[in-house]
């Protein structure tokens, strides 16, 4: 009967250790040099798949967002014509008690009303747009501020 000699012993089954001569092997036999480079592999599959779901992503929600555009212009359009039949409507309403030249002017003011009106509020909102982008400003500062603490 011959003698087990890893018997009573327990098998390293992780972790790197030296081998034979100090050749800093794993127990599996590979070297760190392999495990490095296994880990730089895996790190560029996982950041490759991670850009490859993001880009599914944004193309799925584009393709949402082309929608919802596209109906939004739809309803621009219906909503133009509404408006259009709706004038026509109040034009012929007037007209039944009042000269139709009349009732075309009438209608004609109450849009050039809403156009104005429209556009001074518009112009408001464009005069209170910010372009500088403070706030994204503020945070790149930060974050090189921070890079530049790591640096240090």
């Amino acid at each position: 009967m011959t003698a087990d000699p890893t018997a009573g012993s327990t098998a390293y089954t992780g972790g790197a250790h030296d081998g034979p001569a100090g050749t800093g092997t794993t127990a599996d036999g590979r070297s760190l040099g392999d495990l490095v480079g296994d880990i730089a592999n895996d790190l560029t599959t996982l950041v490759k798949q991670e850009v490859d779901l993001a880009k599914t992503e944004i193309k799925t929600e584009a393709t949402k967002a082309g929608k919802g555009v596209g109906l939004f212009g739809g309803a621009g359009v219906a909503g133009h014509l509404a408006l259009f039949f709706g004038s026509f409507a109040l034009l012929y309403l007037l007209d039944s008690w009042m000269h139709q030249a009349i009732a075309a002017l009438i209608v004609a003011v109450l849009w050039g009303i809403a156009a104005a009106v429209m556009a001074v509020v518009g112009r408001k909102e464009l005069k209170s747009m910010n372009p500088k982008l403070e706030n994204t400003q503020r945070t790149l500062k930060e974050d090189a501020q921070w890079a530049k603490e790591l640096k240090n």
